[in-house]
C-alpha cells in the first residue's frame, strides 16, 4: 500500500462522488454511465484486495492483519451495495446513495494506509 495507491483512489471515489451528486442535483435515476464509473471503481478496488492481501502476506511490517483486510473487504462491498440500493430507490437519494458510498470509499481509503503504515489510533 503506497501513498500513491491510497490518494488515487480517494481521488477517484471523489470524482465520482461529484459525478453522483451531480446526478443527485439533477434528480436524475442511476442510469449506465454513473454504472460504469462506479464499476470501474469496483475494479480498482478488487485489484486493491488482491494486491493489498498479497503484500500483506510478504511484508515484514508490523501490521494488523486483520483490521487490514477487513478494511479491504469492506471496500469491496460498498459499491455493488450503493448501486442496488440506488437502482432500487428511484427517487433523487438513489443517486445520493452514490454519493455518501464514494465519500465512505475515499475516506476509508486514506483510513487503509494508515493501517498499513502503523499510524493508526
Amino acid at each position: 500500500m503506497t501513498d500513491l495507491v491510497a490518494y488515487g483512489i480517494a481521488v477517484l471515489a471523489l470524482g465520482v462522488a461529484a459525478y453522483a451528486g451531480w446526478h443527485t442535483y439533477r434528480r436524475l435515476e442511476l442510469g449506465n454511465p454513473l454504472f460504469y464509473a462506479v464499476s470501474v471503481v469496483e475494479l480498482v478496488l478488487i485489484a486493491l484486495l488482491v494486491g493489498g492481501s498479497i503484500a500483506l502476506g510478504s511484508t515484514d511490517r508490523d501490521v494488523d492483519g486483520v483490521l487490514f483486510i477487513s478494511y479491504l473487504v469492506t471496500m469491496v462491498v460498498i459499491p455493488p451495495a450503493a448501486v442496488l440500493w440506488g437502482i432500487a430507490e428511484k427517487s433523487r437519494w438513489g443517486t445520493g446513495v452514490v454519493v455518501v458510498s464514494m465519500l465512505t470509499i475515499s475516506v476509508l481509503s486514506i483510513r487503509l494506509l494508515g493501517i498499513w503504515k502503523g499510524t493508526y489510533a
